[in-house]
């Protein structure tokens, strides 16, 4: 009995150190081996995501079978996620039982969280600058960038507590994809840059009808001209392009403030007619926009094969397609000689383990993802750019870029338009501060347009009132008055939102805590009665 009750408190003494931790920990420095042993066997697990694209699929099975010809000493398992949330739930769950994979893709945020855990996420400075195993190093097998040939801008976006703890895997941003034939059917002209005025005008007047009742733009019973993928990135960029609060670097909570309260009134006043909605409420702004039903649809540049009239990737019945003309265009702007756009894209971390030889395998895996070649099959399926000079400099890149338009798959003039609008902007972007509890606070931002979104479709008052009340609820749903300026969460909001296999099993873990202690008080009295009876 005593040592169950030992185990067990072991197992609640972990989790309650993952649970309870402040914020986001500076691990140690990775002391590098002074060689590979290659004499050795090692096994290693990669987790990557694809948007269910066989092609990317491919594109890691080659990378990893080319990976394993130079190194055949290593072995590497990938297993697919459609998710970065799964992946990121995954690993927090398997943070607890020590069984986090070797190399993942994932988000600096989620990072962020996976380093409340001791010394979970190898921290990877010393390694970059290693002679021997670093970035260009002596004893890398493979031609891969030095760390000057990274984008700088791409290589920022991993930098937390001072220190790297991930590399870029590739990158993208956010476009407009504009349905130019029904913006000038109502009698517009498209700017040089899209402004917040132009989309939302435009939207309104989008919404006149006839007699029939159908929208006089394109004829039919539906039309939504304006729709957002991502309100988290919607609200960030509009704070950021007007100057205004959402976080500081070290973590402190800025969001709450006027300027946020005017980007949510014109959020429902778009709403309030109908010119205005969201991938969580109605689905994919491409296929509204490639069925004639949206003019304008911000999504990813990553997502540029599923628009337009020819995208190679549509994804709605043949019947349904409009044929127009798309214009690929930066996010709307408040100040047009001063753009903002904001840089996203999955990195690449490696997760510490007792046996630095495997640290080392995993760092060259790791590493091995932004050769050359991996980078350019990659960014050539989506409208990804590579996050390297290295291969963004290469005569097989340039001349592919140079393509767009041969055909409606490979050089899909759509998916090169978007490319180019990155590779045109790098100097634009900007990423959102890092902190343990960052990706609360961007959930946080999005949730509060969809929730004055669909507080005014269904009536509500949306006033001032309603303002101060949305702030303290969505503060208290994110728990982001948990959040300090040391950078991190405080107590056992540490981790954010746990996954739910890990909630089941902490409190699983406490019930039987609980009835251990009922079964202990029990066994407490039936002895005291025992003795009581043997005295008398």
């Amino acid at each position: 009995m005593k040592q169950k009750l030992l185990a067990l408190l072991l197992v609640l003494a972990v989790l309650w150190g993952l649970t309870g931790c402040h914020g986001a920990q500076k691990t140690e420095a990775f002391a590098v081996p002074e060689s590979f042993d290659t004499a050795r066997q090692y096994e290693i697990t990669f987790w990557a995501k694809n948007d269910t694209n066989i092609t990317q699929v491919n594109i890691y099975k080659q990378a990893i079978e080319d990976f394993q010809a130079l190194y055949p000493n290593i072995t590497v398992n990938l297993r697919l996620y459609t998710d970065y949330g799964k992946i990121y739930n995954d690993v927090i769950t398997n943070i607890a039982t020590g069984t986090t994979p070797n190399v993942c893709i994932t988000y600096p945020d989620h990072i962020a969280t996976y380093m409340t855990g001791e010394n979970t996420v190898v921290p990877l400075d010393g390694l970059f600058a290693h002679e021997k195993y670093g970035l260009g190093g002596s004893e890398v097998l493979f031609d891969g960038p030095t760390q000057d040939e990274i984008i700088p801008q791409f290589l920022s976006e991993c930098v937390l507590n001072g220190q790297h703890y991930a590399i870029p895997y590739m990158r993208s941003t956010e476009a407009c994809y504009v349905n130019k034939t029904f913006v000038e059917k109502l009698g517009y002209t498209l700017p040089e840059t899209l402004t917040w005025d132009f989309v939302w005008e435009v939207s309104q007047a989008a919404m006149e009808k006839d007699e029939n009742g159908n929208y006089l733009v394109n004829g039919q019973k539906v039309l939504i001209p304006f729709i957002y993928k991502s309100t988290d990135n919607m609200m960030i960029q509009m704070l950021r392009q007007q100057n205004a609060g959402y976080a500081s670097q070290n973590g402190e909570i800025q969001i709450f403030n006027d300027t946020t309260k005017e980007i949510l009134l014109d959020v429902r006043n778009g709403a309030a007619t109908g010119a205005f909605n969201t991938f969580k409420s109605i689905g994919y702004p491409a296929n509204f926009l490639n069925a004639g039903q949206c003019i304008f649809a911000v999504d990813s540049t990553a997502g540029a094969t599923w628009m337009g009239s020819d995208a190679p990737l549509v994804d709605i019945a043949e019947e349904n397609l409009v044929q127009f003309e798309t214009a690929v265009m930066t996010v709307p702007q408040y100040n047009t000689d001063n753009p903002q756009m904001i840089s996203q894209g999955p990195s690449l971390c490696v997760f510490n383990k007792e046996d630095p030889q495997e640290v080392l395998a995993s760092w060259l895996f790791a590493q091995y993802m932004i050769t050359n070649d991996v980078q350019i099959a990659y960014s050539q399926t989506e409208g990804y750019v590579p996050v390297t000079s290295k291969a963004q400099n290469t005569p097989q890149y340039q001349d592919y870029l140079s393509r767009g338009g041969e055909d409606n798959d490979f050089y899909y003039d759509i998916k090169l338009q978007a490319t180019g609008l990155l590779l045109d902007n790098v100097d634009n972007t900007f990423v959102t501060p890092v902190f343990n509890g960052s990706a609360s606070l961007r959930d946080a931002a999005g949730q509060m347009i969809e929730d004055v979104r669909k507080a005014t479709r269904r009536g509500e008052t949306v006033d001032d009132a309603y303002m101060q009340k949305l702030f303290s609820d969505v503060t208290s749903l994110y728990r982001l008055d948990q959040v300090g300026g040391s950078g991190g969460l405080t107590g056992k909001a540490s981790l954010g939102a746990l996954p739910t296999a890990s909630k089941v099993l902490l409190w699983s873990l406490a019930g039987i805590w609980m009835l251990m202690g009922v079964y202990a008080a029990a066994t407490f009295v039936r002895r005291k009665k025992e003795k009581n009876q043997n005295t008398y």
